[in-house]
């Protein structure tokens, strides 16, 4: 099971939302109401538990900046939230632990994921940070065997469907646990991680996301996944 929770503003969120049992945090250097700094990025991943995964999330940045700015933070990988090539995502991926690749519902290149050379897939909403949900059935387009992030609208009242509905390795969430844009609620981040975590165990997944050397866990190798 993954359960990220993106669009990380301060320190206070963060250790808020690892004391609340997240995965993984992720921070916002696109354009938006929740964009980070690297040098307070940095700040704030020097306090963090070596455990907890964080993650950059851009859009449309040169390949370079990406992994300049991912590595000088001291973070563990870059979420591509763009229009990214197979041949940028795969440049970065070379110089940079882990790679999420970022596509709206309903975008036919997600038929083609694998060619991205990304450790998961994310899909979001047509308009991601809206806190939309999308058709939930557009998943279907997803290759088999693929790392599936789940995001866009989702809540502590409608995660577990989610997870019911499509299967997903992971979720991750941003306007659903906030207060205002960039303010996490802990009440809200506390039902989300609980609802979440218990909808993963009765799908049978109760394994980590990353094995003890960061890198994405094998689940072939687990007989208990389905």
């Amino acid at each position: 099971m993954f359960v990220k929770v993106c669009g990380t503003t301060s320190e206070e969120d963060a250790l808020l939302a690892v004391a609340m049992g997240v995965d993984a945090l992720g921070f916002v250097f696109a354009a938006s109401p929740r964009q980070v700094a690297p040098a307070a990025v940095a700040d704030i991943v020097k306090r963090l538990p070596p455990e907890v995964v964080t993650i950059g999330v851009f859009r449309d940045e040169a390949p370079e900046r990406v992994v300049d700015i991912v590595n000088r933070a001291g973070m563990r990988g870059a979420q591509l939230h763009g229009h990214e090539t197979p041949e940028m995502t795969a440049w970065i991926s070379e110089r940079v632990p882990i790679v999420i690749k970022g596509f709206v519902a309903g975008d036919r290149g997600v038929s083609g994921a694998g060619d991205y050379r990304a450790d998961a897939l994310l899909l979001d909403s047509p308009s991601p940070g809206s806190g939309q949900v999308f058709d939930w059935r557009l998943a279907d387009g997803v290759p088999d065997g693929s790392r599936l992030i789940v995001a866009g609208g989702l809540t502590a009242e409608n995660v577990a469907d989610a997870i019911a509905a499509v299967h997903p390795w992971g979720v991750d969430v941003v306007t659903g646990v906030e207060s205002a844009p960039g303010r996490k609620d802990p009440r809200k981040l506390l039902s989300f991680v609980a609802n979440a975590r218990a909808a993963f165990e009765r799908e049978g997944d109760t394994g980590p996301a990353f094995d003890s050397d960061g890198a994405p866990y094998d689940w072939a190798d687990d007989d208990v996944h389905p």
